[in-house]
């Protein structure tokens, strides 16, 4: 179990200023005494989505395990919505309100090892996306037909922006409901398996049989047409369902054919797809995408890069849909290994950006690949380390993505045997299949496995600014050599070619020298390392 944070207010300095963090942000980002002691076991999310009014309501059955002995139970909810009342077992609660953070005062004695319930009734106008999905909450929108096309994201505000959740990351509920009633003419589609439409009422009952995070949990309703195909994948037969605005059926039966090449990539390079029993769906929304458990979400307005560019500048990017590979690459990093803490959030960001990567690798080769990741340095900016603050809902810089595909294809390189590098990789799934993990523990696995010191590595380059420079000058047939801009201990190796043949040296902060019978000025150091290098 994580620390338990009490504290009301902190004060913590970064590298570029001070910041200050305020009650909510702890009561949002850390694991209160209120959200310790009960385990999560099965929400039950029953709401109503009124587009004309851009209301919802209706409520979510939260069934938990006790753990040990409280009476203080803490969900999560945003302003403006409220919660109009709480029972268990049909009586009602006292609450205490607290921002986005409410109390519920249990009456039920609560005995370690049972399981209870509390059902969490509210209603309101949640707060409307302003830039989906990073600035997250409702998109209401419009098709070209003049329908209503509506979606949620909501990673980093917090689920609580949308529906009544225990809103941190660290307990994954096992499984879930979700049951959306949508005007006529409309359909929602949420994750899991669709088990029945009330065709009455339009309410569309979705089952997820898998440990799922909060901000995963999604809804999507448009006029919606589906067609879809079964994968043989290393599981069995995996169903793959596709709901995409009826205008655009042909253009995404073109497009969405990349998806089984992307299945047979990560299935190669990561293992088996996390949730067979729950499928794998690609849904069209009004925003760019997001990885919403086998609920992926797709508007990348069917074109190959990102929105038809290439961000890497190499050619590749063009290759393939980005969204469509980068969002489903989260459904190992992200939905299957989930952080704790949103500090961590590089585990998601830094190993699914490297994804896109071992799709080139996969299908266009390992030269084709490499080109691809040196190519997105040009976007990283080095403004603030990689790791966030922890306990109070705060990610790290956005070079988690660039910086830290680089960082693993670095780490690629020290392993020097890409079968040992992919066992690595899958092992990373079965070793945290559905879990969710800390930084430190992803790093033991991989310094583990690789059977070497990394703790200097992962220092330099998830905890500081720091890019490596390695400093060198030619003096006939000597080399001498150093890193510079670097914590202690680094001494990380490094492949040269001299004549063309590959050299491992093992630069420290101090000068080392390497005499060669070969032509110096032939040296050539790979570019496959995430350094900087200066020629004396």
């Amino acid at each position: 179990m994580n620390r338990i944070v009490i504290i009301c207010c902190m004060v913590f300095i970064t590298s570029l200023h001070a910041q200050t963090f305020t009650e909510q942000d702890t009561l949002r980002g850390s694991i209160t005494p209120e959200r310790a002691w009960w385990d999560l076991n099965y929400y039950h999310l029953n709401i109503e989505v009124k587009p004309d009014e851009k209301l919802i309501s209706g409520s979510n059955t939260i069934r938990y395990k006790v753990l040990t002995e409280a009476q203080v139970l803490q969900v999560d909810l945003q302003p403006p919505l409220q919660i109009k009342k709480v029972t268990q077992d049909g009586i009602e609660l006292d609450i205490e309100h607290n921002g986005n953070a409410h109390f519920i005062k249990l009456k039920k004695q609560q005995k370690p090892g049972d399981f209870n319930e509390v059902v969490v009734y509210y209603s309101g106008h949640p707060k409307e996306a302003v830039r989906a999905p990073w600035d997250g909450g409702f998109s209401w929108n419009k098709d070209a037909n003049g329908k209503d096309f509506i979606a949620t994201s909501c990673q980093g505000l917090g689920a609580s922006v949308w529906w009544p959740n225990k809103d941190h990351m660290y307990d994954e509920v096992d499984s879930m409901l979700i049951s959306v009633k949508v005007p006529k003419g409309l359909m929602d589609v949420s994750n899991g398996r669709l088990r029945s439409i009330d065709k009455k009422t339009n309410t569309y009952h979705w089952f997820v049989s898998n440990p799922i995070n909060n901000y995963g949990v999604n809804v999507n309703i448009g006029d919606y047409v589906h067609f879809g195909e079964k994968y043989k994948g290393e599981k069995g037969m995996l169903d793959m369902d596709y709901y995409v605005l009826r205008d655009n059926l042909e253009k995404a039966k073109i497009q969405f054919k990349q998806a089984p090449l992307m299945m047979e990539a990560f299935e190669h390079w990561f293992g088996p797809y996390p949730f067979y029993e729950d499928s794998y769906k690609l849904v069209e929304v009004p925003y760019l995408g997001m990885e919403h458990q086998s609920s992926v979400t797709y508007g990348n307005k069917y074109k190959n890069g990102y929105l038809g560019r290439d961000l890497s500048q190499s050619g590749w990017g063009l290759k393939f849909d980005y969204i469509l590979i980068h969002e489903s690459g989260h459904e190992w990093f992200a939905n299957n290994i989930t952080y704790k803490d949103i500090a961590d959030m590089w585990v998601h960001e830094s190993f699914t950006t490297y994804s896109e990567n071992l799709y080139v690798d996969y299908h266009f080769g390992k030269e084709a690949a490499s080109e691809y990741v040196i190519g997105m340095r040009s976007n990283i900016k080095n403004d603030r380390p990689i790791i966030g603050t922890y306990d109070v809902n705060k990610s790290g810089s956005g070079d988690m993505y660039f910086k830290g595909a680089n960082i693993i294809h670095t780490l690629r390189q020290l392993v020097d045997n890409d079968e040992k590098w992919r066992a690595i990789l899958r092992g990373l799934n079965k070793e945290f299949y559905h879990k969710t993990v800390t930084t430190a523990e992803i790093e033991q696995f991989i310094a583990t496995k690789m059977g070497k010191d990394l703790g200097p590595f992962f220092d330099q380059y998830l905890r500081t600014t720091k890019v490596p420079l390695l400093s060198y000058k030619v003096e006939g047939n000597t080399l001498t050599y150093r890193y510079e801009n670097t914590v202690e201990e680094f001494e990380m190796p490094v492949r040269i070619f001299i004549e063309g043949k590959a050299i491992w040296i093992t630069p420290k902060k101090d000068w080392q020298n390497l005499s060669e019978k070969g032509d110096l000025n032939t040296l050539k150091i790979d570019p496959n390392f995430y350094i900087d290098t200066k020629k004396q």
